[in-house]
């Protein structure tokens, strides 16, 4: 009887049409996912996170980090972000920076695809953190 039922030109369709919707699914919900766990935020937004103890990680390199951070950040270059995404809680806010906001979006997104439910990427960085003559480490 099974064999009957595998030489059905009708059930592979619905076999293959299972297959298709699945697949849509899967490739519609994903984006809102990432979405609602990904936000951007101020420079001025993460100023008063800092206040309140914030994780904030700083994807730059040694050397960028050296010359100029936020109170509280960890330093934790872009290459390694994957690596250590197991040192962070994942269910609370983690705010990621960077010089000028372009590597902390990718560290964000990776981040997010890591199981975060809750990062938001700093725009413009360290850049917009000095221009708005607020507190750095050196």
């Amino acid at each position: 009887m099974s064999e009957a039922l595998f030489s059905r030109p009708a059930f592979w369709v619905v076999v293959l049409a299972a297959i298709a919707v699945a697949a849509l699914a899967t490739y519609l919900l994903r984006p809102q996912a990432q979405a609602a766990a990904l936000s951007s935020v101020t420079v001025q937004q993460l100023h008063e996170a800092v206040r309140s103890g914030a994780l904030v990680i700083d994807v730059r390199e040694p050397h960028e980090y050296a010359e100029g951070h936020v109170e509280g950040s960890v330093l934790v270059p872009l290459a390694t972000v994957g690596d250590r995404a197991g040192e962070f809680p994942k269910d609370a806010p983690v705010y990621v920076f960077c010089r000028s906001g372009n590597r902390s979006l990718v560290a964000a997104r990776a981040l997010v695809e890591a199981g975060f439910s809750d990062v938001r990427n700093v725009e413009g960085g360290i850049v917009a953190w000095t221009a708005a003559r607020l507190p750095v480490v050196r």
